[in-house]
């Protein structure tokens, strides 16, 4: 299978997929959980729309990134949480319920926000009058790619709920499965690009990564929100959709630099969250 196969085909198709098995885990009331948890819910968000993306802004000046690098680990920061987050949080003893409201409802702000962050990075690090971002066609396929078979999900689910509750462990595998052959392809394909990418953003992403974890529980505990509330949205705004971010990286976007960063990023972060998680059992028991 060639390279152009992958990313024109297999990547849209398994993330369509990803994105529908999520749908078959949600329902309205996810969404009408913001009520039941306005505040969690509030500084999940801000964690991961406003302090995330100037998290990442900050890691790329720091570490002096070049203008490709830094604008993959933008695309990356705006990309929502993934499934693994729920994954995480559930070994973490975190609220399972707030990381699925969260993650219903970034999926869907994802939709709109990508585009405007990915287009500012464009302008930001590009340093160009003229630069290439999302243009409208490119946000129409964003927003198709997420919310469309999110919704199909949603509406499986309602139709068909045993259906949905024999494919929910499969589709979940499937999505960890699918995201490591994306990633290894990516490596095996430009092996000899990525090793210098990882000497110029493993040390990069691997800050970003512990980074927007400890940030994602530290300011819920200042704000005296509940433990396991603290833990959902730590792995929340930690573990990111990079399957999403690859997608837009390479599919949208068609360059494998803005790529490397998600790519990276997504071998780090199961280390790390696994970490983390029995760091949290052991403090919280």
């Amino acid at each position: 299978m060639t390279t152009q196969t992958i990313v024109t085909v297999l990547l849209p198709i398994s993330l369509a997929i990803i994105m529908l098995g999520f749908g078959l885990t949600l329902t309205i009331a996810d969404f009408k959980r913001v009520a039941k948890y306005p505040k969690s819910v509030l500084v999940g968000l801000f964690c991961q729309m406003a302090v995330l993306p100037l998290l990442a802004l900050l890691i790329c000046k720091g570490f002096g990134l070049t203008p490709e690098l830094s604008i993959g680990v933008m695309i990356l920061a705006a990309s929502p949480g993934g499934v693994a987050a729920n994954i995480f949080s559930h070994l973490a003893h975190g609220d399972i319920a707030l990381n699925l409201t969260l993650t219903a409802i970034n999926s869907v702000l994802a939709a709109f926000t990508l585009p405007l962050i990915v287009n500012f990075a464009f302008a930001y690090f590009s340093g160009e009058d003229q630069y290439i971002g999302l243009q409208f066609k490119k946000t129409i396929e964003v927003f198709m790619i997420v919310l469309v078979p999110v919704a199909i999900g949603m509406s499986l689910k309602r139709a068909y709920p045993s259906l949905s509750a024999r494919v929910d462990k499969p589709v979940r595998i499937f999505s960890i499965v699918i995201l490591v052959i994306i990633v290894m392809g990516a490596i095996l394909k430009e092996k000899d690009q990525l090793a210098e990418s990882v000497r110029q953003i493993g040390v990069a992403m691997l800050c970003f990564n512990l980074l927007s974890m400890a940030v994602g529980y530290a300011i819920p505990r200042a704000l005296k929100i509940q433990t396991s509330e603290a833990t959902a949205i730590s792995m929340e705004v930690g573990i990111h959709n990079s399957t999403l971010a690859i997608y837009v990286a390479l599919a949208l976007l068609n360059s494998f630099p803005l790529a490397l960063p998600a790519a990276i990023y997504s071998i780090i972060m199961f280390v790390t969250a696994g970490v983390f998680s029995t760091y949290l059992v052991r403090k919280n028991r």
